[in-house]
């Protein structure tokens, strides 16, 4: 079974990603615990969630956390996809469903995120990361300690530093 970063711990992976289509309606949603592209979700959503099985949803990085929106409260998980380590509008993604839309479910990183991403993935919000297997996910629990302190509030920290010392 894949491993990945939940909560800084490394766990098991029991959701099964199902792939991006051009017929989201004819997608297979039978299976426990899957994620879904928003267009199967957009396509099936009552089908979806009239089941008693645990769902998720899959952002692309083209693909706005507002096309969720207040559906992301239903669900258990968000993934957001990172084609690569240089696209960063899955971070926005993940503020505006914390922030925005109050997700409090698990929020994970899926892609081509590397280990010195997590921690600014975490201040975003991001609480699971599903990393490439070729990346020793051991090493990568360091990297939540590369700083010991932040400047600006985040979905992590409410309050900036200055307001801290205060």
């Amino acid at each position: 079974m894949p491993k990945l970063i939940k909560d800084k711990v490394i766990v098991d992976d029991s959701w099964t990603v199902l792939e991006s289509t051009d017929t989201p309606e004819s997608v297979d949603t039978e299976s426990e615990q899957i994620i879904v592209p928003l267009n199967v979700w957009q396509s099936q959503k009552e089908q979806l969630q009239a089941r008693k099985a645990e769902i998720g949803v899959w952002l692309d990085s083209h693909e706005l956390a507002d096309q969720l929106g207040d559906d992301a409260a239903g669900l258990a998980l968000v993934a957001v996809n990172f084609p690569g380590f240089m696209d960063g509008r899955g971070f926005t993604a993940a503020r505006l469903l914390r922030e925005r839309y109050g997700f409090e479910g698990e929020l994970r990183a899926i892609g081509g995120i590397i280990r010195d991403q997590l921690f600014f993935l975490q201040r975003c919000g991001f609480n699971s990361f599903a990393m490439n297997e070729s990346i020793d996910l051991e090493a990568a629990l360091a990297s939540f300690g590369d700083f010991s302190e932040t400047y600006q509030a985040a979905c992590d920290e409410k309050l900036p530093l200055f307001r801290r010392r205060a």
